[in-house]
């Protein structure tokens, strides 16, 4: 199983990170009553449904070669994306560690498989421990991600309400923790990753964190955001963020709209339009100037509704 015994992984907790998973916990019972039941997005129905699983994950065939690993009862719904070449295959997010993301990806190909992850936040790097190689960035904020999360933290996060049932056989609120994991190659920005007559380019794009990056597959079109952009709410509340790295993160990317016909973000939607990054900007700059004054409050955060997504920050 990919789940383990309790533990408070690596022998710490990091405060900031649990106070959030605690707020996120208790907001998400409210998110389970209305989307537990609620219809599938009608984008979905242009994507091939894979029957492979392991009873947690949808998956959707997105190419010839890739594939969109999808956790519709998670609270964050996330997907992870595995992109298959000639000789080895890239997992882009693994998810978060609730279902066996390798038995997946195994399914897939038999290929050797690279992970590496849009960021090291909880719900990207739950099945990293189960594969041998991973890429991440070289920064202070992904060594510490290495030690894993507790359970004190992502107990919480799959409690009855906080998550559509049901978990996967032997998974319980007591038990559920992200495992520690190891980075065992360091990527750069503008890496080419050469899976076999396929080759993905890593862009950096700190600001959500420290660590972000974007992959995009210029020959099928599309850019792989993770956090960095979904059409949904954005967060960009969290201690770890910086708020002017991600303004060029997405000033960065918004330059790559003629080389790509999609986004594959990791939450909300599989796909997104290109065209939408235009608006991000724009929005980052009425909120930063403070001429933005239509935002609803949320706590200690603050929400702006734009078109197509929204943006939550700390209320300072």
């Amino acid at each position: 199983m990919v789940i383990a015994c309790c533990r408070r992984a690596g022998g710490f907790l990091r405060s900031p990170l649990l106070a959030m998973a605690l707020i996120f916990s208790i907001s998400i019972g409210v998110w389970a009553q209305r989307n537990c039941n609620a219809p599938r997005n009608p984008a979905l129905a242009k994507y091939q449904k894979l029957d492979v699983t392991d009873g947690w994950f949808e998956v959707y065939r997105l190419s010839a070669n890739s594939y969109a690993l999808w956790e519709p009862r998670s609270s964050e719904r996330n997907f992870s994306y595995l992109i298959v070449g000639e000789k080895r295959a890239l997992l882009f997010d693994s998810g978060f560690g609730i279902g066996q993301i390798d038995v997946v990806a195994r399914k897939l190909t038999s290929l050797p498989v690279l992970v590496l992850n849009s960021h090291t936040h909880y719900d990207h790097v739950g099945g990293n421990h189960a594969f041998s190689t991973i890429l991440g960035m070289d920064t202070a904020y992904t060594h510490n991600s290495e030690h894993g999360y507790p359970n004190s933290m992502m107990g919480p996060m799959i409690a009855p309400g906080s998550i559509c049932p049901p978990l996967p056989e032997g998974v319980t609120p007591a038990n559920y923790f992200v495992q520690p994991f190891r980075i065992t190659d360091f990527v750069t920005d503008g890496q080419i990753i050469d899976l076999g007559g396929t080759q993905l380019e890593v862009i950096a794009t700190p600001g959500h964190t420290p660590d972000a990056v974007c992959v995009l597959d210029r020959a099928n079109r599309q850019l792989f955001t993770g956090d960095t952009f979904y059409p949904g709410q954005i967060w960009l509340w969290v201690p770890e963020t910086d708020f002017d790295a991600y303004r060029k993160s997405i000033e960065k990317i918004t330059k790559l709209i003629d080389s790509v016909d999609v986004l594959r973000p990791a939450h909300s939607l599989l796909e997104a339009d290109p065209k939408a990054l235009l608006k991000v900007i724009p929005a980052i700059d009425g909120i930063r100037s403070g001429t933005n004054t239509a935002f609803t409050l949320r706590g200690d955060r603050r929400v702006y509704q734009f078109d197509g997504f929204s943006i939550m920050v700390a209320n300072k």
